[in-house]
């Protein structure tokens, strides 16, 4: 697995540097034109977040504090940002700190799997609104007949991933991989609950009213995340229509979420910005300078989530420490 996301993150940063090699210091000029503004994308970002993680809470069959939980999911998204985790790694980081918090470890493992199956679903959702804007927008199903062949190809393996975990044993599959990556005491208050979750996964799968609410709450916050890429060109010069913008921002998270191995989907997105933009009319330069604005936000949010959480792991670790010391 590392040997792979190695090769992936090497054939990234290629694609990336071409890119923008390609085109020069054009990239930085609209930047420069909107200065200190583009820095209001980074409390904007706590919206999407904010909707992601009430749908979180519906799926969690217990109360849990909306702020813990919204610091949560942002830890989550910093580890899979910022990190070579496949984006596996925020999802156990998920797990470990709910169960931190009081909620049951098998409820916890439960909530975050259903949620990050949800998500892929909700995800398809935004894609296809993403697919009907853009044929509003050219007119044409020839340009976007890349797109559409994609998604209806990747139909069939949602069905698959669904019946998988409704009726596989995804958590005992799933327990090598968790130990290797997190460590086992990472992973402690998961020891020996490994089936325990497969049923409690099926059990909470089973209950529609949750999922739906949680789904309709995820693609509220999938919306609200494309203000960030509609005003983001807005200050970068280049105002386009929000149809325009959720366009970018849907086949943008469609090409990271395909592409996962590659860490931080770096090339990807900046690949994918300069295809879709192509067939909206902008420009490459401005697409990478779109896409060097994204990752300023999303360095700048994430950081500070990621550091909150080595603050607390090792204030957990030297409390254990302290613990045994007084044995």
């Amino acid at each position: 697995m590392r040997l792979t996301v190695r090769i992936a993150l090497l054939a990234g940063l290629t694609l990336l540097v071409v890119l923008l090699a390609r085109e020069g210091t054009a990239i930085l000029t609209p930047i420069e034109r909107a200065g200190w503004i583009l820095l209001w994308l980074v409390p904007l970002h706590a919206l999407p977040i904010l909707l992601d993680s009430r749908g979180w809470q519906a799926l969690l069959s217990e109360r849990v504090n909306a702020a813990r939980l919204f610091w949560i999911a942002t830890v989550r998204e910093a580890v899979n940002r910022l990190l070579p985790v496949a984006n596996i790694g925020g999802e156990l980081v998920g797990i470990r700190l709910l169960a931190a918090g009081g909620v049951d470890g098998v409820r916890a493992a439960a909530s975050v799997t259903a949620e990050v199956l949800l998500t892929l679903f909700s995800q398809y959702l935004f894609v296809l609104l993403g697919v009907t804007c853009l044929l509003s927008l050219i007119g044409t199903v020839h340009d976007a007949s890349d797109v559409l062949i994609g998604l209806a190809a990747s139909l069939p393996l949602f069905v698959l991933l669904a019946a998988l975990l409704h009726y596989g044993s995804v958590f005992e599959r799933l327990e090598k991989v968790a130990v290797k990556m997190l460590g086992e005491q990472m992973l402690a208050f998961l020891n020996g609950k490994w089936t325990a979750l497969d049923a409690a996964l099926r059990a909470l799968i089973a209950d529609w009213t949750r999922w739906v609410r949680t789904m309709l709450w995820q693609l509220a916050g999938l919306i609200a995340g494309t203000l960030e890429t509609w005003l983001a060109l807005r200050w970068l010069g280049h105002a386009v229509s929000f149809e325009a913008a959720l366009v970018l921002e849907s086949l943008t998270q469609a090409a990271r979420n395909f592409i996962f191995v590659v860490p931080a989907g770096i090339g990807v997105q900046e690949a994918t910005l300069v295809g879709v933009g192509r067939l909206l009319g902008i420009d490459a330069d401005l697409a990478l300078a779109l896409s060097l604005t994204k990752r300023m936000r999303e360095i700048l949010f994430s950081a500070p989530a990621l550091l909150s959480w080595y603050w607390t792991e090792g204030k957990r670790e030297l409390h254990h420490v302290r613990g045994s010391s007084r044995l």
